[in-house]
């Protein structure tokens, strides 16, 4: 795939980003809830590491900005690049067929409780301690349970979205003559 599709594609990914965590999310102080999940996987399995660490920041720091819901704090562009590279390193398929569905249902697990553990229990309710003055066990329990339910989500969303969407990507983005 040419690096000017890669950047359209990153474009329309971050687009989709933006609005899925910015508009059509569940805010409150303490916990959020939405489907940002979705570019930000695509974009692993599609594009790697690299695109989606660049595109887990941008989407902060531009949503961040133009679309503020509290002061910017970079603890939660920290978490989210790495986030993009624990989903970019086990979700990139080079090649169509690079691991089986298997390979890539297992794949999609290990990521998701990786992500669920360090990032979301982990480093954001550090953050959200910091940022918000409650005490880092309180959080911890909710983000618990949100975590419990939403990681099957993630991976049921995802499973069904990238099986739908890979021979179209596979016969318009990469095997089309650059």
């Amino acid at each position: 795939m040419s690096r000017n599709k890669k950047i359209i594609l990153t474009a329309v990914l971050l687009a989709m980003l933006i609005i899925l965590s910015r508009f059509l999310s569940i805010k409150t102080p303490i916990l959020k809830i939405s489907f940002a999940f979705v570019p930000t996987m695509l974009c692993a399995v599609w594009l790697g590491f690299k695109w989606t660490v660049l595109l887990n920041v941008l989407g902060d720091v531009i949503g961040a900005t133009l679309f503020p819901t509290g002061p910017y704090f970079v603890g939660y562009t920290i978490s989210t690049a790495i986030a993009g590279f624990i989903y970019g390193i086990f979700l990139y398929r080079k090649e169509e067929n690079s691991y089986s569905d298997k390979q890539f249902f297992i794949r999609l697990i290990l990521s998701t409780v990786l992500v669920a553990i360090i990032v979301n229990m982990g480093l954001n309710t550090l953050w959200t301690s910091i940022t918000s003055g409650k005490a880092f066990m309180v959080l911890f329990a909710t983000r618990i349970v949100k975590q419990l339910i939403m990681i099957p989500i993630h991976i049921i969303v995802i499973v069904f979205i990238e099986k739908a969407l890979r021979i179209p990507f596979y016969k318009y983005m990469v095997n089309d003559n650059d």
